[in-house]
C-alpha cells in the first residue's frame, strides 16, 4: 500500500515538472524578439524578450539618446555594441549572433575593422533563446 501511495506522489511530481518545463518553453519561444538601437557617441537602447519585433524596436528607440540611431533587431540570438574609449564618437562595430561570444568578439573585431584604438563592449543583450 504505501509503495503504491509513493508511486503515485512520483508519478504526480513528473506530471507537474513536465507541465512546468513545457510552460517555460512556451514562455520563452514566445517572447523571442530584441532590438538594438545604435546612436552617436556611444548612445544607445536595447530591448530583448518582447512578443513582437515592433514592440521591442519602439522600446529599444525610445531609449537611444544619440539621434539618428541605426536599428539592429534580433531574434533568438545576441546583439552587442563595441565603441573605441579613446574617441567615443568615432569608431565603434556592432553585431548579432546566435551566441553572446560571437556577438561580442564580432563587435570588437568591426570596432578596430573601422580604425578603433581601444575598442570596448559598450552594451550587450540576449533575447529569450540567445
Amino acid at each position: 500500500m504505501a509503495a503504491s501511495r509513493a508511486a503515485q506522489c512520483f508519478a504526480l511530481f513528473i506530471f507537474v515538472l513536465t507541465v512546468l518545463v513545457a510552460t517555460t518553453r512556451f514562455v520563452t519561444e514566445t517572447l523571442a524578439a530584441g532590438a538594438f538601437a545604435i546612436g552617436k557617441c556611444g548612445a544607445y537602447g536595447q530591448a530583448y524578450d518582447y512578443p513582437a519585433e515592433s514592440a521591442a524596436r519602439a522600446a529599444a528607440l525610445k531609449q537611444c539618446k544619440g539621434g539618428n540611431c541605426k536599428m539592429i533587431t534580433m531574434k533568438r540570438a545576441c546583439a552587442a555594441l563595441s565603441i573605441d574609449m579613446v574617441n567615443p564618437c568615432g569608431p565603434h562595430g556592432y553585431a548579432v549572433r546566435p551566441k553572446i561570444s560571437g556577438s561580442l568578439n564580432e563587435a570588437t573585431r568591426e570596432c578596430y575593422k573601422f580604425g578603433g584604438k581601444e575598442c570596448v563592449i559598450r552594451a550587450w543583450a540576449c533575447d529569450a533563446k540567445g
